[in-house]
């Protein structure tokens, strides 16, 4: 393996369970799946076998990596549970699955995916901000993909629905190892919430 990121040892990737329409998706899983392996770091991620799920985590583990799926009872046979797993865990719901790839996290990197990755992102968005857990979040671009998201953050920003402070909290790039090491620079951000909280902020209640 290689070396390790700063203090970053477990990165927690949420990703599609489907493939989606372009075979970029797919690449960039795997390319994620292989950085992760490569700096020494151990990928926590969905538990699936299918889908970018399913390619990055074969991606992490062929390059020497190891991997951590969590998965719910009901997850593991829609989503085939990947048996390749280093330990595969499984829940009853889907909160508990969410805590616990939030728990072991010391980072946090968002693949392209639908309904249930925006979920993630958001629930470990808020959770960064309220200041439930310190870790910084990446989303890995492929063809623009997440500019849409990008705009919805920034839009939330400019109405004084958000802070600037918190819109900070994430960043994009198209390269998984820039991008960790993107994260890697964030860990000894401020973790004053009153910087982060949208009360105290312009927009704020008089």
């Amino acid at each position: 393996m290689g070396r390790s990121t700063g203090s970053i040892k477990r990165v927690t990737v949420y990703c599609g369970s489907a493939t989606g329409t372009d075979p970029a998706f797919l690449e960039l899983a795997r390319l994620t799946g292989e950085a992760i392996a490569g700096d020494g770091l151990e990928l926590v991620y969905g538990g699936g076998g299918i889908g970018l799920m399913g390619e990055l985590a074969r991606a992490a583990k062929g390059a020497g990596g190891r991997v951590t799926g969590i998965i719910t009872e009901q997850f593991l046979k829609l989503e085939q549970g990947w048996t390749g797993c280093d330990e595969l865990v499984v829940l009853q719901t889907m909160a508990q699955r969410k805590h616990e790839l939030i728990k072991r996290a010391d980072a946090f990197l968002v693949l392209p995916g639908g309904l249930g990755t925006y979920e993630e992102f958001f629930e470990t968005l808020v959770g960064r901000v309220i200041g439930r857990h310190p870790a910084p979040i990446g989303l890995i671009d492929t063809g623009s993909f997440f500019e849409p998201l990008e705009a919805l953050l920034d839009h939330a920003v400019s109405h004084g629905f958000a802070r600037a402070a918190a819109r900070a909290c994430v960043v994009r790039g198209t390269c998984p190892r820039s991008v960790l090491r993107q994260c890697e620079s964030m860990l000894g951000m401020d973790h004053d919430v009153t910087a982060l909280l949208p009360m105290h902020g312009r927009g704020a209640g008089t």
